[in-house]
């Protein structure tokens, strides 16, 4: 088992260097990489603006009160505006697309792998690296930070609405939105979106290596798409961690 892990590993990075190596190719898969792009926007607009909204409603109606006991209810809106920039629109946003686009890029590419068509694309001399890998990859890569800010703005609203309309918060939009424009600053959302870029690659990834593993028909396929969602969650709160240290410890060196 160790062994499979470290080698999947292995193979994911160098599926990594690979897509890298290809990415001057991206002006010649510029159709592919729009028709991805629009796949990951469209299957998610949506979904990313609802649950957003609730998200920022929700952190609202559960800190508002506590703080309005305490005659803070005006740092509200900094509490929700903060978290969701820093950490709930990055991270629940990228857990979504896992979920919604990892699986599907796992099952599309299981699927050429389980009927031979990646076998046929390198009997025909196309890399499937180009033409499979890399425009999924640049579009996720691409969409995942544009959701992740069209989310953190969703939440906002969400937060705001809750906050003007719930009899124990009672704290005006202006208010509100005058808090969190104080505590949030325009580093808090580079960081946020510097860690979104960095799981729409992970997620990328190991969703394009599950499709190339597969093996078994269709149940194979289905077990791909359920590890390259499982892997890629499991990523995402690993490396959460660790670049929230990181950037951390970079914020502490800049500010000495």
């Amino acid at each position: 088992m160790i062994k499979g892990i470290f080698q999947g590993i292995g193979e994911m990075v160098e599926l990594l260097w690979q897509t890298g190596r290809s990415l001057p190719l991206v002006f010649r898969h510029r159709e592919k990489i729009y028709r991805q792009f629009y796949e990951i926007g469209n299957a998610s607009l949506l979904t990313v603006c609802i649950l957003s909204f609730f998200i920022g409603g929700v952190l609202t109606l559960q800190t508002g009160p506590v703080l309005s006991n305490r005659g803070l209810v005006n740092y509200v809106g900094g509490i929700v505006g903060y978290s969701m920039v820093r950490e709930l629109a990055p991270v629940m946003m990228s857990i979504l697309i896992a979920g919604r686009i990892g699986s599907a890029m796992a099952s599309e590419i299981g699927s050429m792998q389980v009927f031979e068509e990646v076998a046929a694309l390198r009997s025909m001399n196309i890399d499937p690296i180009h033409y499979l890998v890399l425009p999924r990859m640049v579009a996720i890569a691409a969409a995942l930070p544009m959701l992740v800010l069209l989310a953190v703005l969703a939440g906002w609203l969400g937060g705001a609405v809750i906050a003007s309309v719930n009899h124990d918060i009672e704290v005006a939009p202006q208010a509100f939105f005058q808090q969190l424009r104080e505590v949030v600053k325009m580093r808090d959302l580079l960081h946020g979106l510097f860690k979104t870029f960095d799981f729409a690659i992970f997620i990328g990834a190991i969703s394009c290596h599950q499709g190339f593993v597969t093996k078994g028909g269709p149940q194979g396929i289905g077990r791909s798409a359920t590890r390259a969602v499982v892997f890629s969650i499991v990523t995402i709160v690993v490396l959460d961690y660790a670049l929230s240290r990181f950037l951390m410890l970079v914020e502490k060196l800049n500010a000495t």
